[in-house]
């Protein structure tokens, strides 16, 4: 739980680099129902660079809010890389933003399967027009595993952005 108290000061960095660039993030959430949106806006003044969170918890609201094709889901699952990746770029797609982070996956307790047990979450990332993603499994409850997902979504965001910046 930890990771929980340190959640406030990524976004904190997170905005600072934000506005250092003049981007703005958009965010498409499944499985944290928009809780990275939620930590995002509890900062204070987050207008100047949070531009539009999407929770797309449903496979149709994948399609409808975020343009994923319906026959990717079909063909991958919903907790997919190209489902992820699909996502990012559908976020940016439907959105002003230049920066965009999308999950989806397993929360629990139950919908687990042996390809992708519970707590298994892909990660997609899009800053200023490069993609990437990654696939995380996290221990523990629910909650847990959402805490830890916004945590890691947020972390990563801040390095890519970061990295962005290196020689």
């Amino acid at each position: 739980m930890e990771q929980e108290h340190d959640t406030p000061a990524l976004v904190l960095r997170l905005a600072e680099l934000l506005q250092q660039k003049r981007w703005m993030l958009a965010t498409a959430e499944s499985c944290t129902g928009g809780l990275i949106a939620g930590a995002c806006t509890d900062l204070a003044g987050s207008s100047a660079w949070f531009e539009r969170g999407f929770v797309s918890y449903s496979n149709e609201a994948k399609s409808e809010l975020l343009g994923v094709d319906a026959a990717l889901i079909a063909a991958h699952g919903a907790v997919s890389e190209a489902v992820a990746r699909a996502m990012a770029a559908g976020a940016i797609a439907h959105s002003k933003a230049q920066v965009a982070l999308a999950v989806t996956g397993v929360a629990g307790p139950s919908g687990g399967t042996a390809d992708k047990p519970v707590g298994t979450v892909w990660f997609g990332w899009s800053v200023d027009g490069r993609l990437c993603t990654e696939r995380r499994r996290f221990d523990g409850d629910r909650a847990t595993v959402r805490a830890a997902t916004v945590f890691h979504a947020l972390q990563t965001l801040v390095a890519l952005i970061q990295r962005q910046d290196a020689p």
